[in-house]
């Protein structure tokens, strides 16, 4: 299987829909999947056609982590440098999807494990089928929640939930996942892609720049005092404010019409 097989990229309407596609492998992650979304994802940032990213799984998962066939004691081969797989394959990733000034919706599909679940955690609107459960499967296998889960876990749930997603290891169904913050929605398995592509639509039809800068701007809250969020606000809005997308805003407002942004 080759890296543009192993993840399937669709563009149209401004949306750059980015399957993971390794469906007898649960969509676990080999080095030419980590490749190939990472240059999808380098793409949707150069591409100013691509407005937003949907991002989801092939067959019955969304992910499962890292391919632990990869990783046999079994075979022989010495202990993995497993933080060089982080630098290498996983952290770039992640830093690539939080600093993609577009946004990025995951509609997770089927189970979200370890790295999976945690790559899925860090896109911006992340929906899921009802049937879908996150793991943090990490602690099963004597590791710790990595691509970002230990981050991203006390932020969204809070401290003692995330401990213990982490500690215990246990499956948290769509729905629980909903009702605690950690997903913006659990949603009929059938509606899934219907919903996450309409959000998605929604949001390549929206003012690019505008919304890049929001996203940038609650992402930094929680690393700021009040007195430094303002001087961002003052900053993002100055940029914001010079846009066409803002001028066309405000022109459709007042003639009582439907904005038509462009994404300037």
């Amino acid at each position: 299987m080759t890296s543009e097989e192993t993840v399937l990229a669709r563009l149209g309407d401004g949306v750059l829909r980015l399957t993971l596609n390794r469906p007898d492998k649960l969509n676990s992650f080999n080095e030419e999947m980590h490749l190939a979304l990472r240059a999808q994802i380098e793409r949707a940032g150069r591409d100013p056609q691509v407005r937003a990213i949907l991002l989801t799984g092939a067959g019955r998962a969304f992910c499962a982590g890292q391919d632990l066939g990869d990783r046999d004691p079994r075979k022989g081969t010495g202990a993995p440098d497993l933080g060089h797989t982080l630098e290498t394959f996983y952290n770039p990733t992640l830093r690539l999807i939080r600093a993609l000034e577009k946004p990025v919706v995951c509609a997770v599909n089927g189970v979200a494990a370890g790295a999976g679940a945690n790559i899925a955690l860090a896109c911006d609107i992340v929906l899921a089928a009802k049937s879908a459960k996150f793991i943090q499967a990490f602690a099963k296998i004597g590791l710790v929640p990595d691509a970002g889960g230990s981050w991203s876990l006390p932020r969204l749930v809070g401290e003692a939930r995330a401990k213990g997603l982490a500690l215990l290891a246990e499956p948290l169904m769509a729905g629980q996942a909903e009702d605690w913050g950690l997903i913006w929605k659990a949603v009929e398995d059938a509606e899934l892609m219907n919903e996450a592509t309409r959000i998605a639509t929604r949001l390549a039809g929206g003012p690019t720049l505008g919304l890049g800068l929001t996203k940038r701007l609650i992402q930094s809250a929680a690393g700021q005092d009040l007195d430094q969020q303002l001087d961002q606000e003052r900053d993002c809005q100055r940029a914001a404010g010079q846009s066409a997308d803002y001028a066309e805003g405000v022109t459709a407002f007042l003639e009582k019409r439907a904005p038509a942004f462009r994404g300037l």
